[in-house]
């Protein structure tokens, strides 16, 4: 039987409780999953990628089939560089769908070989991206519920 590993890529600006039940699911389907956090300068991150990274490695540190990788090039590349043919994918919302199929086309008309596996959050994180959160923060508002508990003083105390 063939190793499994799948890359999760994402911008993790910050990872949520729903990119951890992302993960969750993954474990049990792959023997190793590369939570890839992209350096994204487009986006404009509110977290430096040295502390994404850190926040990730914190917040699956209890994960023992993760490893945490940073890139800044085209997802197929970082594919060919891992060695793993299956990208993993959140889908929120119908609106998610559109965007990560058109992103899945895109990836797979590069490297025939990559597949795009795409996973919905338990309904109780189908509401929550990083994008909320980040738009409590600067309002102090709660979002305790929202990330995990292992962060919290790091995006509280961003500054």
């Amino acid at each position: 039987m063939r190793f499994r590993r799948a890359i999760y890529p994402g911008t993790f600006d910050p990872i949520t409780n729903g990119h951890l039940d992302i993960i969750k699911r993954a474990c049990a389907m792959f023997d190793e999953i590369i939570v890839a956090v992209a350096e994204n300068r487009a986006k404009r991150p509110m977290f430096s990628l040295e502390k994404r990274i850190d926040m990730v490695k914190k917040a699956t540190k209890e994960f023992p089939k993760v490893k945490v990788v940073s890139f800044c090039s085209l997802l197929v590349t970082l594919s060919d560089e891992l060695d793993a043919n299956i990208i993993i994918r959140g889908l929120r919302a119908v609106s998610d769908f559109e965007y990560e199929l058109q992103m899945g086309y895109a990836n797979a008309s590069l490297k025939k070989e990559l597949e795009t596996v795409y996973l919905m959050p338990s309904l109780k994180n189908a509401f929550i991206s990083s994008s909320v959160v980040r738009s409590l923060l600067p309002f102090n508002g709660k979002v305790s519920h929202l990330v995990p508990e292992t962060i919290l003083d790091d995006i509280q105390n961003r500054d």
